[in-house]
């Protein structure tokens, strides 16, 4: 099991790279959100290396909060590495966690290749795995204020839903101010 590899990049195309570690060239499929993050020279992923009849896979994921995303992903019945490549290009793993947490079937939808049924059924398998994504996530300060905000909005009996509407609108960065500005926004609501 190849868990993670180190080396020079010896060619990169949005959906994978090629890296040179001693010698032996490897091609490690990347999500959009990693692309972004490579470098030119040197680059070192954590990878998930996936056997099949028909062949050996290499998805490889800058952070390690990516990677747990997508192997918990491919546990699910019908999500297959591509559909959970899919999902890591579109989402950052604490983005997707705010979605499973708000159960946001929409924001699941805008996945290509996923369609209603499924995104109902990734929401309902999912349930808890976003405190899981969150604690291991290298969050910005922000979003650590703003799922603080949540809880304590949340904790006034507001619904989630109208919670992630009012946090979208508001422009502080303190948990405090996040809950302040939301509360009036919610009065509005």
């Amino acid at each position: 099991m190849i868990v993670g590899i180190s080396g020079n990049i010896e060619y990169k195309e949005p959906s994978f790279v090629h890296v040179d570690v001693n010698g032996i060239v490897y091609e490690v499929f990347i999500s959009l959100q990693s692309f972004s993050a490579l470098s030119n020279d040197k680059v070192k992923l954590f990878t998930s290396h996936i056997v099949r009849e028909d062949a050996q896979l290499l998805y490889g994921f800058i952070e390690k909060s990516e990677k747990k995303l997508f192997e918990r992903l491919i546990k699910l019945n019908g999500v297959g590495p591509k559909v959970a490549m899919a999902i890591c290009s579109t989402y950052t793993p604490t983005q997707f966690a705010t979605i499973i947490n708000n159960k946001d079937l929409n924001g699941v939808k805008k996945v290509p290749g996923i369609g209603p049924k499924s995104a109902g059924r990734i929401l309902v398998e999912l349930a808890g795995f976003d405190e899981e994504l969150l604690q291991n996530s290298s969050e910005s300060p922000q979003s650590a204020s703003i799922s603080q905000a949540t809880e304590a909005l949340e904790s006034l009996g507001f619904k989630k839903d109208k919670i992630s509407k009012a946090l979208s609108a508001c422009s502080s960065d303190d948990t405090a101010s996040l809950v302040k500005e939301a509360l009036k926004l919610l009065q509005t609501i």
